[in-house]
C-alpha cells in the first residue's frame, strides 16, 4: 500500500544555519539594525522570513519587504549552499523510495532556491514535487504548503501521509490538514515548542526518524 512524506528543508534535511543566518545578519546591516550572533538567531530558521523580521525586529511591513530582498541578495548566491546535509538523511531518502514511498517536499523557502538546495547537495532525485513558497511572498504558510503537496498526491488517503519537520508551523500546518506530525529534536525548534505542538509522533535524531518511520510504513 503507497504511502507518502513530506519533508521540511531546513532543520529537517539539511542544517541551514551558517548560511541563513549570514543572510539575516547582511540583512539587518543594511537596514542600519543591530546585529545578533549566529546562535541568537537560531528561532529565526524555519518560519517565513518576512514574518521574522516584523516579529523580531519591529519592522513595518514596507521595511520587512525590504530586509527580505537585502537578505536574498546574499542568500541567494552565497548562504544558499553555506549549508549541510544531516548525516543519515541521503541513506533514508534512498530507502523511503526504495520501498515504494512516494516523497514531497514541503518549504516555507521560495521553490526556486529549495530546488537548487536539493541539486547541490544530490537529493533532488529522491523529490518528484517540491512544493515551496513564491519570490513574491505567496505560498509561505504551512498549512497551505501541506495543502498543495497533498494535491499532488489526490491518489492518497491522509491517513496515509506523514509531515516531518523541526519547528511548531509543520506540525500545525500537518494538522490544519488533517495529517500525522512527525516532530524531530535534531533540528531547530526547542522541546518546548514542540512539545506545545503536540506533534503525532516525536523522533529526537535521524536514526529515531528512520526507525519510526519504518514501524509506520508496514501498519
Amino acid at each position: 500500500m503507497t504511502r507518502a512524506v513530506l519533508f521540511d528543508l531546513d532543520g529537517t534535511l539539511t542544517d541551514p544555519k551558517l548560511g541563513i543566518t549570514r543572510s539575516i545578519q547582511h540583512a539587518l546591516r543594511k537596514r542600519g539594525r543591530p546585529v545578533p550572533d549566529a546562535d541568537a538567531l537560531e528561532p529565526w530558521i524555519g518560519p517565513p522570513l518576512e514574518q521574522s523580521f516584523r516579529t523580531h525586529c519591529g519592522m513595518t511591513d514596507a521595511d520587512a519587504r525590504q530586509a527580505l530582498a537585502d537578505y536574498r541578495e546574499y542568500f541567494a548566491d552565497t548562504g544558499l549552499y553555506e549549508n549541510a546535509v544531516y548525516p543519515g538523511i541521503p541513506e533514508l531518502l534512498a530507502e523511503l523510495g526504495g520501498r515504494g514511498t512516494q516523497l514531497v517536499l514541503a518549504t516555507s523557502k521560495p521553490t526556486v532556491y529549495a530546488e537548487r538546495i536539493l541539486a547541490h547537495f544530490e537529493l533532488a532525485k529522491h523529490f518528484p514535487h517540491v512544493i515551496g513558497s513564491f519570490l513574491d511572498g505567496r505560498r509561505v504558510e504551512k498549512a497551505e504548503l501541506v495543502a498543495d503537496a497533498l494535491r499532488a498526491l489526490p491518489e492518497l488517503t491522509r491517513e496515509r501521509v506523514w509531515h516531518v519537520g523541526d519547528r511548531r508551523h509543520d506540525v500545525e500546518g500537518a494538522r490544519a490538514n488533517g495529517v500525522q506530525s512527525i516532530a524531530v529534536g535534531y533540528g531547530y525548534g526547542a522541546r518546548a515548542e514542540l512539545e506545545a505542538a503536540q506533534p503525532t509522533h516525536f523522533a529526537e535524531s535521524v536514526g529515531a526518524l528512520r526507525r519510526l518511520l519504518l514501524l509506520l510504513l508496514l501498519v
